[in-house]
């Protein structure tokens, strides 16, 4: 049998290419210029491989009793994972997946189908315009995994865009953001503040190491308007080979400190990362 060979294929907004994993017999790294966008195993869709996505999966086995079916919004594809890690872990959920980058999913169609009965919808459509016509209350979790290139881009980081994020969730939804950055964390903090002034609860997952501004690197935004369950969390997120750190409370209100809100006109995208900050994890 053939082994499989990388692909290489210029998209919409840059030039994908998909590794095999030479340990794993049907795994696949996912890059657009070079950055690291997603990591899939087709014959394992529990696995996730990079540690913002296993905290992101942390959130979603906690965010309801295990197994009971999910309807889910991904504002960012990519290759796909999470929503297959959803559709094996809660069977029945029905997912919509917004990517701007029309070319990036025929590639992903192509070479990583979604399996039959994934109950997953794909939209080639930009992440905000798709959420502001949304229908309000249509979605048990939100999930934001945007990045062109590799930062967030500015119109999804504002208060009118959490808003719309608010009013298309239900009372117990909750919303994930991937989000990155370094001390002294201007993007953090403000991102922070923005979704304070829609939800009540607000928890941050990222390494000691990011939180003391050691280094570049992944933080998990989860915001809600009840309670989240953070013991649930702290026990799965710390049992991780690169474990975390679950903020919450007074202790991330003291980590906003007077960070304000960003309106749509004052927004920017998240910082550039130095070169060499995102592995394969």
């Amino acid at each position: 049998m053939n082994e499989p060979i990388p692909v290489l294929r210029p998209v919409d907004h840059g030039t994908a290419k998909l590794m095999p994993d030479i340990d794993r017999k049907r795994a696949w790294l996912l890059t657009v210029d070079g950055a690291p966008q997603s990591y899939v195993d087709l014959d394992d869709p529990t696995h996730l491989e990079f540690e913002y996505t296993r905290r992101l999966g942390h959130v979603l086995d906690t965010v309801a009793e295990p197994g009971r079916p999910l309807d889910v919004l991904h504002l960012g594809g990519g290759a796909l994972t999470l929503p297959r890690y959803l559709a094996a872990t809660r069977p029945g959920s029905r997912q919509d997946v917004v990517e701007a980058d029309r070319g990036l999913l025929e590639l992903v169609a192509e070479y990583l189908p979604l399996p039959g009965g994934a109950g997953t919808t794909v939209h080639a459509a930009d992440a905000r315009a798709w959420l502001e016509a949304a229908p309000t209350a249509c979605a048990d979790v939100l999930v934001a995994d945007v990045f062109g290139g590799s930062r967030v881009p500015a119109h999804l980081t504002s208060l009118a865009y959490a808003r719309e994020a608010g009013r298309v969730l239900r009372d117990g939804g909750v919303y994930l953001a991937n989000l990155a950055d370094a001390a002294p964390f201007a993007f953090l903090r403000s991102q922070l503040a923005t979704f304070a002034a829609v939800f009540e609860e607000l928890v941050l997952i990222a390494e000691p190491g990011v939180l003391r501004g050691r280094r570049f690197g992944n933080a998990v935004l989860v915001a809600a308007r009840h309670p989240v369950d953070t013991h649930a969390l702290a026990r799965l997120t710390a049992a991780d080979a690169f474990p975390a750190r679950v903020e919450h409370g007074a202790a991330l209100r003291d980590f906003v400190g007077g960070a304000r809100p960003v309106r749509d006109e004052d927004a920017v995208p998240s910082p550039e990362p130095p070169g060499g900050a995102f592995g394969i994890g």
